[in-house]
């Protein structure tokens, strides 16, 4: 038996990446140096967003893709949070309405000018407010129009009508610790969280229940992250007992064991998947 047949050839084993080159780069920005597990941007096909240091409340950079290189400090942005901005995250149906999540407890829904912003950018479309905690998530519907998802340190999630600024749902009780991550289904009848206490859940929120549970999905304390995949299974990441960083594949119609389970190394970083 040949040495080919036995050992499993990677059609990855000879890719390599390519650095980009310094002109291509987004220089000089005061990235957010607020206390929070968040990747810090948002990209769509016309513009990069970026929460960045800001004093007496909250502000991010609205980027157009084209303007690379060193980025002025004195260049406007989007500031209308009396608290730090934790998430952001751009509107699937519009490439000029991103939302907002900040430690002032409010969700702000912004649109953007064609050609970006040539001033600060202080008033929002709608202000939404529900929660009594810093709202540290959000996520829009990827199928229904102006329907957002927002989750607060108050560990209720609320899915509200952005056009009317109401409530759709208000989801209490499903939650016992602080939630780290949502992700809806690709058809939106679902979304997955990830909870400090451990656990991932599947909740249905029309009916405002959990529909499948998996306790202790990563044994470790540090934060895990969860988000379901196109073709409908769920993808975790955390930490195991011995605070080695794991990647997990669910099946979500049968979560008592994971589909495929690998361990990364021992970095301290919690691993954001997107």
């Amino acid at each position: 038996m040949s040495f080919r047949k036995v050992v499993r050839q990677s059609k990855f084993r000879h890719v390599f990446g390519q650095p980009v080159k310094t002109e291509q780069c987004y220089d000089d920005i005061r990235v957010s140096r607020v206390t929070w597990d968040s990747t810090f941007c948002a990209v769509n096909p016309s513009f990069v967003a970026i929460i960045v240091e800001a004093s007496g409340g909250g502000a991010f950079l609205v980027l157009p893709l084209h303007k690379t290189g060193r980025i002025d400090k004195s260049y406007p942005t989007v500031c209308g949070h009396t608290g730090p901005v934790l998430d952001i995250e751009w509107c699937p149906h519009n490439d000029r309405v991103i939302a907002s999540g900040s430690e002032d407890c409010t969700v702000m829904v912004w649109q953007i000018p064609e050609n970006g912003l040539s001033q600060p950018l202080t008033e929002p479309v709608v202000v939404l407010e529900g929660h009594s905690k810093r709202v540290g998530i959000i996520a829009w519907h990827p199928t229904a129009r102006n329907v957002l998802l927002s989750a607060g340190c108050d560990n209720v999630v609320l899915i509200w009508n952005v056009g009317t600024a109401e409530e759709l749902y208000r989801l209490e009780g499903l939650h016992p610790d602080l939630i780290y991550s949502v992700s809806w289904s690709r058809d939106g009848a679902r979304f997955c969280t990830a909870c400090k206490d451990k656990s991932v859940r599947v909740i249905d929120p029309r009916r405002g229940t959990v529909v499948a549970e998996k306790e202790r999905a990563h044994e470790g304390a540090r934060p895990m992250r969860a988000i379901f995949l196109a073709d409908g299974k769920i993808f975790t990441t955390g930490f195991s007992r011995m605070s080695e960083r794991q990647l997990a594949l669910w099946d979500m119609e049968n979560l008592e064991e994971p589909m495929g389970l690998q361990e990364l190394d021992s970095s301290n970083g919690a691993l954001l998947p997107f």
